[in-house]
């Protein structure tokens, strides 16, 4: 947008843009996370005498990655705590993007 619109057009879209996706994003936030652990405790079947199976280790790392995402999400939202590590979106949208290519890579 930012090549498009002139600068003031471009903050006026932006902020138009972000009222509605600080209204969402949260209870999509919060809804990732039960349905994570829900995924988790129901699928991530019994540990057997030869230990975790690629499918648990993949979703054991995908489990941390969201849970680290949510926590610190929930905190910034409810509680106002600023996290040091994310001053811009890039490093969670990586984490984001990591987590769907472990999704993706689980049940190979």
């Amino acid at each position: 947008m930012s090549e498009t619109l002139s600068e003031k057009e471009y903050k006026t879209a932006r902020e138009a843009i972000m009222m509605h996706v600080r209204k969402v994003v949260p209870y999509a936030l919060v809804v990732a996370v039960f349905s994570g652990l829900y995924m988790f405790f129901h699928i991530f079947g019994e540990i057997s005498e030869d230990g975790l199976n690629s499918f648990q280790i993949l979703l054991s790392i995908k489990a941390f990655l969201g849970l680290w995402l949510g926590v610190r999400g929930i905190n910034q939202k409810l509680f106002g705590i600023n996290p040091f590590v994310f001053k811009s979106h890039l490093f969670p949208f990586s984490l984001v993007i990591i987590i769907i290519l472990l999704s993706q890579f689980m049940y190979l």
